[in-house]
């Protein structure tokens, strides 16, 4: 639970705006007032007037219905966590709409229908207490694991609560650790002592509405007695304090962030914290049998070498604290090889690659001449990740994936070959079906890769339905992924699926991701547009049938890009986006983005966002296709106020628009299998209303 978390368009793009306009003068900001009366009254009439619309359309029903039938089946793969000699897995179903907390042993895991040990039913809770809570994750203690904080959130929201929880005993702790509706962390330093930063009154938040403060609270003393660790600016992101446990030691931690990928790091050594000597934009990867690791975003020249940005490093602890900076490079990336994950055993340093959006995977283990490199086997060229690993044991589990083959978990034991252990059904007939991999130039002549999935007995004449799918930010890498939603509801009755890999994010480490950040963001427009066009031009689609679909960043991308170009789209789904751009460094996390994009308040870094900002590029005299936008009231994350705005905005211009909202769901399209249900039918029967 420990996650610390341009140049400016060509006018032949887009016409810019003149002048920033004033935020008060803005006829819709009372759709800011997330409950306000007349704001949810708004809602209501749109939900009931897009409902109408598309739940009439033939395939909103059956989609819905199988939809939901995958969501709640049996079969599906129960993903685990390792804690001790127990897996643990957050199960939901039609019997446990709100999810049931529950663990078993791996030998029973290893049976086809394992027998489970529930510890915390969440719908007799939320029953219990009046509250529609959603399990947000637990944090236990090592090595017993038998001590849990308990995160719960209502709707689905990221602030929460926090309860303490015993797992013997599966039963509340009388007198625990709990923490009241906050956007808080916490993390175990031991049995009697908590690291927690949280809202302590007033002042003690940042601008992004994330803790200022990180304290050490000792059982039996009330939170306001709790030990200051460490503090940060109002204008820095967030800081954490946590502990590393293996079975070397505990190793105490603190993490500031001044801003999205960049930070500090500090061990804490008794009475002293003590700086580590690594680049602000480094990320500290764990501490593994007292070695650091590191991995990089920018090159790093120190100790007379130059280590390459992208690359993990490893050196000893102790040797660091007194000087040494002899790191061994564990990977080193090349043009289209990057780092996409690092993750340890018992024994053993795991990292997941990426080799041109395809999925490797290997283990790594120090000795007397060195570290020894091994490749782990997959099955295909798809995506590979951990998704399990122990501390204790040499055991993990890994998962793997494609567009087409239904997705496996792995487990590798000691030095064992990996065993295939669960599978998911086939959730729809991919017979005829074909994935390809195809380059499109970008306008300054990058080239950026994209999948295209393709149905039974496709013909490239240009008619066929099509949904191209992007997101380009935050340094997240979008990868080919098995689906039953995408399978069956588009897929099986003839669609085309495309993933776009952009420019800002990952799928090429750093250097992809910084590429299109701040004043160079428009980069991402550009490239979505390039793969549009290249798809056109090889007419897999056209523009009336082809459609264009993200969510959060990708909501974002999607809305300004068919702004740019709207005669390249006959269908736009805007998920749970941003689309005021002045004003989101103001909305709840936004300030916390303004790394990606930059601050609209400086005259100068405005100039480059309003040339992207949804909701200053909108047009009463434009021609746009009809948009689907959807967003959830429970969103704390991503305002629902950008939602609202715009498509108040674009209807007030006379434009076809379709809004919807969840009243739960959070940063996301629901709480319950049924309420996603229901949001992914309705985007997938506007696509075919829309591109059929």
């Amino acid at each position: 639970m420990r996650h610390l978390p341009l140049a400016l368009l060509a006018l032949a793009i887009v016409a810019i705006p003149a002048a920033a306009a004033d935020p008060a003068d803005d006829p819709y900001l009372w759709l800011e007032e997330i409950d306000g009366e007349r704001a949810m009254e708004w809602v209501a009439a749109q939900n009931a007037r897009s409902a109408g619309v598309l739940e009439q359309v033939p395939e909103f029903a059956p989609i819905r219905s199988r939809i939901l039938e995958i969501y709640d089946s049996k079969d599906r793969i129960p993903y685990v966590s390792i804690r001790g000699s127990h897996l643990y897995n957050f199960w939901q179903d039609a019997e446990h709409q709100r999810g049931l907390w529950r663990r078993t042993t791996l030998g029973q895991y290893r049976k086809a229908e394992p027998s489970w040990e529930a510890l915390l039913d969440i719908d007799a809770l939320a029953a219990a207490d009046g509250e529609k809570w959603v399990f947000k994750g637990a944090d236990c203690l090592p090595p017993a694991y038998e001590r849990c904080m308990i995160a719960l959130s209502p709707g689905g929201s990221d602030a929460a609560v926090f309860r303490e929880f015993d797992v013997a005993t599966r039963s509340w702790v009388d007198g625990g650790f709990a923490l009241p509706l906050a956007k808080s962390e916490v993390a175990w330093r031991d049995e009697n002592s908590l690291w927690v930063e949280t809202d302590f009154g007033p002042g003690t938040l940042t601008a992004s509405g994330y803790p200022r403060l990180a304290k050490l609270w000792a059982r039996g003393t009330p939170l306001a007695a709790a030990a200051p660790v460490w503090e940060i600016p109002e204008s820095w992101v967030g800081v954490g304090a946590y502990s590393v446990h293996n079975p070397e030691g505990r190793y105490d931690v603190i993490a500031a962030t001044p801003e999205y990928y960049r930070g500090h790091y500090y061990l804490i050594l008794g009475e002293r914290k003590v700086k580590l000597d690594l680049p602000e934009d480094a990320s500290l990867q764990g501490i593994f049998k007292d070695q650091l690791l590191v991995s990089l975003r920018s090159d790093w020249t120190v100790g007379g070498a130059t280590y390459p940005q992208d690359a993990l490093l490893a050196i000893d602890l102790d040797e660091f604290l007194q000087g040494s900076r002899a790191f061994a490079t564990l990977f080193s990336p090349s043009e289209r090889v990057s780092l996409s994950e690092v993750a340890t055993t018992r024994h053993s340093v795991l990292i997941a690659t990426l080799d041109n959006v395809r999925g490797r995977l290997y283990r790594l283990r120090p000795g007397d001449g060195g570290w020894t490199r091994q490749e782990i086997p997959l099955p295909g060229p798809g995506t590979a990740g951990f998704s399990a690993t122990s501390d204790q044991e040499e055991l993990f589990f890994f998962s793997y994936t494609d567009f087409l083959t239904p997705s496996s978990l792995y487990l590798v034991e000691g030095d064992g070959a990996p065993v295939p252990l669960k599978r998911s059904p086939a959730w729809f007939d991919a017979a005829g079906m074909t994935t390809a991999q195809y380059e499109a130039t970008s306008k300054d002549g990058t080239a950026i890769p994209y999948f295209v999935v393709t149905p039974k007995g496709f013909v490239a004449d240009g008619t066929t339905p099509t949904v191209l799918y992007g997101y380009g930010g935050f340094e997240i890498a979008e990868l080919p992924t098995y689906s039953g939603t995408i399978g069956t509801a588009w897929l099986a009755r003839g669609g085309v699926w495309v993933l776009a890999n952009l420019r800002g994010g990952g799928e090429f480490g750093p250097k992809w991701h910084q590429a299109a950040v701040k004043e160079n963001r428009h980069k991402v427009y550009e490239d979505f547009i390039a793969v549009a066009e290249d798809l056109i031009a090889r007419r897999i689609t056209s523009p009336q049938h082809l459609g264009i679909m993200g969510g959060s960043q990708g909501g974002l991308l999607v809305a300004a890009t068919f702004l740019m170009r709207p005669e390249l789209f006959g269908a736009v789904v805007s998920q749970v986006p941003l689309m005021d751009m002045q004003r989101y460094s103001k909305l709840l996390a936004g300030a916390s983005w303004m790394g990606e994009y930059g601050n609209p308040d400086l005259p100068e870094e405005w100039a480059y966002i309003q040339t992207w900002s949804p909701y200053h590029l909108v047009r009463a005299d434009a021609k746009y296709p009809e948009v689907f936008i959807w967003t959830t009231t429970r969103d704390d994350r991503v305002h629902p106020g950008h939602a609202r705005k715009m498509a108040a905005k674009m209807i007030g211009q006379g434009h076809e628009v379709l809004y919807w909202e969840n009243v739960e769901g959070g940063h996301g399209s629901g709480s319950t299998h049924a309420q996603k249900a229901t949001a992914s039918a309705l985007e997938w029967a506007y696509l075919w209303r829309r591109l059929r």
